[in-house]
């Protein structure tokens, strides 16, 4: 009796599902964070009589056959890009995308990575850092003697110098890719290309199909605490409907053995 074994995938596949709802849920208030689903495909199918096949001399063929399939799995955590909502802050160098893009930030081994948080800050030289201390790229300095920073929508970083004059600091850049859902989660609000992102292809804020920036806002978490919970609840039911079958086919074993 397989279906002990079918049922025991179907329990261990709504297992990782709670754990991806649960990370969404703990990323309610991740600045940045976009939410995943949980993709499922059914496993290998044993034939035990194969649709097609011809069950006479004089060519009849089988219209259905019969298929017992083995249970299912877990293809792919995919991770949901939408646009999440814009919260002000009031802070200078808070940043949000409205639109397609990422920052890109310089990490210390060289490479470059990704991220949808905004939340930058200046290090102890001026220079525009994450809350890691990691480099905004390109780099944009902001003295120390600057007050009245503004970026405007298209990434022009601009601020009033100590002789009250207005001085062009540099110029935001942002990256999108052609299948964002393939970019590599690593933590920290960060993302790194892959193979399966395709490379980056960089321009100015508002140009070219590239979404604009939003000084003093920062964009939360595109995770809806109701839908959350919705799908909490379907993958507790399927976790229960799973366990009776395991319980149904206990039952049916017992029933066997004890036979007189």
């Amino acid at each position: 009796m397989k279906s002990l074994h079918i049922a025991a995938t179907g329990m261990k596949a709504q297992e990782r599902n709670v754990e991806v709802i649960s990370n969404n849920v703990a990323n309610l208030r991740t600045t940045g964070y976009k939410r995943q689903r949980v993709d499922f495909q059914d496993l290998l199918y044993q034939n035990q009589r194969r649709m097609g096949s011809e069950t006479s001399t004089a060519g009849t063929i089988v219209p259905t056959g019969v298929q017992v399939g083995s249970g299912v799995k877990v293809a792919a955590t995919a991770r949901i890009m939408s646009q999440g909502s814009l919260e002000q802050t009031g802070k200078d160098l808070d940043i949000a995308i409205r639109g397609e893009g990422f920052f890109q930030i310089q990490m210390p081994d060289g490479t470059t990575a990704y991220t949808r948080d905004g939340s930058f800050a200046r290090d102890a030289n001026g220079t525009m850092v994450t809350v890691d201390g990691f480099t905004v790229q390109p780099g944009i300095n902001i003295p120390d003697d600057s007050r009245d920073i503004t970026i405007s929508a298209d990434g022009t970083v601009q601020a009033i110098d100590a002789a009250g004059a207005s001085v062009n600091l540099g110029q935001l850049e942002l990256a999108r890719f052609v299948n964002k859902s393939g970019l590599e989660a690593i933590g920290d609000n960060l993302f790194l290309e892959t193979d399966a992102s395709g490379p980056a292809q960089t321009d100015n804020p508002g140009t070219n199909g590239f979404g604009d920036v939003q000084q003093r806002f920062l964009e939360m978490a595109n995770v809806d605490a109701v839908t959350e919970i919705a799908d909490l609840i379907s993958a507790q039911r399927a976790y229960e409907m799973n366990s009776r079958v395991i319980q149904a086919a206990d039952e049916m074993y017992s029933t066997t053995s004890n036979i007189r």
